[in-house]
């Protein structure tokens, strides 16, 4: 009874009146807020835990004692509001900003990615608010023709053929310093070395190269003087060679089976051939194919320009050439020559087993009165005062050759301008910077020319130019040894190289002449180099384009322009090796080459005299087809490349195919096949080229998706296109195009 009267007492004490106010804390949407409500009370109920039953009091004077107040309740209400509060400020924050990002798109869709707003006056930076008028191609053309006036292209050309350049020398090191240096002060967005430790030959002050006659018995008689000692043919094999001499025109493989026809046998003699039509590795690789014992290389008059106003090479110079039938360090082939790596100890094929050595016209004459034998053929003939040329044999000869290979470091200096929207996309243009002797026409034109498109391009990205791809700039060591630095950088990165490169653009050999102009090239530039060529004033025919002048002799401009790329040129390495499309400009003289090209007379004053005067017009109009030809391939959305012509290429070696037709039905096999790939080549360029022209410009993600196929599918004709060099590889190079017709279609 005690304990229910207890429990009575309390539930008295703690019950609300017949209607009482009380508060509750309302959860949910409504949470924090405290709500009032009737509630009856229970005589003897106990009020909820959450409940918080307070006392009603009538109104107080005013000047009383204050008003009481509930901290806890008021604590406990804010700490369960904070994080809704957090998340309502993030939440419109996000949505601010994801309203700021579209509409910034939106603006840019409305203008174009193909056109960038820049201050009208060039030398101020771009600010992200300016407003001023659109840049359009026209606009890019104008400024980088602006800033490219602004140079001193003949300066350098000049005081870069007055400096030692032979890949090694201490001339060299201080050269590739002092380019370095430029290229910092041009802020690019990144500048670095590459060096690579090679095998390069060099002649032996000690021990000369010799030549001597040499008697019935076999005894060594009078020695001839090379005239020029220390120009040399690097990699020739070294030791000595001994036989009679014979004459075998330029040393070409029909120039070697025609002197068999005529009965006079090349098998373990001493060839003579002249300079040209082909490199001296070939026709040291003929000569030693058809069993000689060595060669001899002189330069003929009647190779070279003729005339009481035309400059020829004087009669005591020999030609320097490199004769390893291939590029790049013939003694890591493969690999990249990177220092304290380790090589297998192979050589390169290319190295001939037999030794070469260049001469000059006026030991060549002595020679050719010697020989005897069968009058050689009217188109053998040469300028030489010997009349006529025979083809021998003549008397024995012994040629020593003592060259010694060094392990010689070479640097290839690399400037880059990043891309805003495809970075990992690399437009590479490059020029060899060593040279024998001064160099002017062989490198220092080209080193020129890159040095002042680094300074345009600088400025040009300075005042608004934003390429899309990146633009990678090489200063090439090693070049004269058979493309050295370019091939050993090709060989440490061929896996970034192979998919990542989109054209490589060579300025060797640019300027030659000022009569003609070729494009040495693969397929897929061909449309672009056509147009270029006609926004490109012709620099020796006023009022007219390049493109006008080359159709005034031809109509016809890709026969009288497109050559293919040469064996010896950096630029072949890039196709050949790495599948990427490359091209090398070069102005000519109309008839005979250049005299002075790979000599010690290959100065900045006989370049300038051949010209007439006009190499800096000639100079500057490379650099405007290469200037331009970066701008739209760094620049376009949609990369300027002609893929469906490599169906045309393909056509061309199927051609060279059908004299084998024969031999194929004998063995069972038809051309049917390679047929019905290139029709299905064609069809899914065709396909490519309908969904190019029906997507949107403006997707960034569509458009990079189909640069994607197209930098697959110009691998298709790598091997096609540089087939030509090779009969083994022009039978193969029609396989090689349709292996790539999935990456066209995918």
């Amino acid at each position: 009874m005690e304990r229910l009267g207890g429990l009575l007492r309390r539930a008295q004490r703690l019950s609300p009146g017949p209607s009482q106010t009380i508060y509750k804390r309302v959860e949910g949407s409504q949470q924090g807020r405290l709500e009032e409500e009737e509630e009856d009370g229970e005589e003897g109920a106990e009020p909820p835990a959450h409940f918080f039953p307070m006392e009603l009091r009538g109104p107080e004077p005013l000047g009383s004692r204050p008003a009481r107040q509930n901290p806890g309740l008021w604590a406990a209400a804010g700490r369960r509001a904070a994080p809704y509060l957090v998340l309502t400020a993030l939440l419109i924050f996000t949505g601010a900003f994801l309203l700021g990002y579209v509409a910034f798109r939106g603006s840019c869709q409305a203008c174009g990615d193909d056109v960038m707003v820049v201050s009208e006056d060039v030398n101020d930076e771009l600010s992200p608010d300016s407003h001023q008028g659109t840049l359009y191609w026209s606009d890019l053309q104008a400024m980088f023709l602006r800033f490219l006036g602004e140079g001193h292209l003949e300066d350098i050309i000049r005081q870069t053929s007055l400096r030692e350049r032979v890949a090694g020398s201490a001339g060299m090191a201080a050269l590739a310093q002092d380019i370095r240096a430029e290229l910092l002060r041009q802020r690019l967005d990144h500048v670095w070395m590459d060096t690579h430790y090679v095998g390069l030959q060099f002649p032996d002050p000690a021990r000369p190269n010799t030549l001597h006659w040499v008697d019935a018995s076999g005894k060594h008689g009078e020695q001839l003087p090379l005239e020029d000692p220390d120009v040399y043919c690097p990699y020739s094999a070294t030791g000595n060679a001994t036989g009679k001499l014979v004459y075998a025109h330029y040393g070409r493989p029909e120039d070697l089976q025609d002197l068999r026809a005529r009965g006079v046998e090349p098998a373990g003699r001493l060839l003579l051939v002249r300079l040209g039509v082909i490199n001296f590795a070939q026709k040291v690789a003929s000569a030693q194919d058809f069993g000689a014992q060595g060669v001899l290389i002189y330069p003929d008059p009647a190779d070279f320009s003729q005339g009481p106003h035309k400059l020829s090479l004087s009669s005591h110079r020999a030609v320097y050439g490199q004769v390893h039938l291939g590029t790049g360090d013939p003694y890591t082939p493969g690999f990249p020559s990177f220092n304290q790596t380790q090589f297998p100890p192979v050589q390169s094929s290319g190295l001939p087993s037999i030794p070469a050595q260049p001469i000059s016209a006026d030991i060549a004459s002595l020679l050719l009165r010697k020989l005897e034998g069968p009058v050689a053929p009217q188109e053998w003939q040469g300028h030489l005062p010997v009349s006529p040329y025979r083809l021998g044999p003549g008397p024995g000869l012994h040629l020593g050759v003592n060259n010694h290979r060094a392990s010689t470091p070479i640097s290839n200096i690399f400037g880059c301008i990043e891309g805003r929207s495809e970075p990992d996309q690399y437009v590479v243009i490059g020029a060899q910077r060593d040279a024998w002797g001064p160099g002017a026409a062989k490198s220092a034109v080209g080193t020129a020319i890159l040095l002042e498109l680094v300074r345009t391009f600088s400025s040009m990205v300075s005042n608004g130019f934003q390429p899309r791809r990146s633009l990678l700039f090489i200063s090439w060591d090693g070049g004269d040894f058979g493309s050295v630095g370019s091939m050993e950088w090709l060989e440490g990165y061929l896996s970034v190289l192979h998919l990542k490169a989109v054209v490589y653009v060579s300025l060797d050999n640019a300027v030659l002449g000022d009569d003609k102009f070729h494009a040495k090239t693969s397929p897929l530039l061909i449309s672009l180099i056509e147009n270029i060529l006609k926004q490109v004033d012709s620099p020796n025919r006023s009022g007219q384009t390049l493109y006008e002048q080359v159709v005034v002799t031809n109509h016809s401009w890709e026969a009288e322009v497109i050559r293919p790329l040469p064996m010896d040129s950096s630029a072949y390495s890039f196709t050949a090796f790495a599948g990427v499309p490359a091209v090398e400009f070069s102005f000519l003289e109309d008839g005979p080459a250049y005299p002075f090209l790979h000599t010690k007379d290959d100065t900045y004053e006989n370049l300038h005299r051949v010209l007439r005067g006009r190499l800096p017009a000639v100079a500057q109009a490379v650099a405007q087809l290469a200037g331009q030809l970066l701008i739209r391939l760094s620049h376009d959305h949609l990369l300027p490349l002609d893929f469906g012509r490599y169906g045309d290429v393909v056509l061309r070696h199927i051609g060279s195919l059908n004299e084998f037709s024969g031999d194929l039905k004998a063995r069972g096999l038809t051309l049917q096949w390679v047929y019905s790939a290139r029709g299905d080549y064609i069809r899914a360029a065709e396909k490519l080229r309908k969904e190019i022209y029906s997507s949107e410009e403006s997707d960034e993600r569509l458009m990079r998706m189909y640069n994607v196929r197209i930098m697959r599918a110009r691998q298709a004709g790598a091997t096609a296109e540089t087939g030509r060099q090779s009969d083994e590889t022009r039978r193969a190079s029609p396989l090689a195009t349709v292996a790539w017709l999935p990456q066209l279609q995918n």
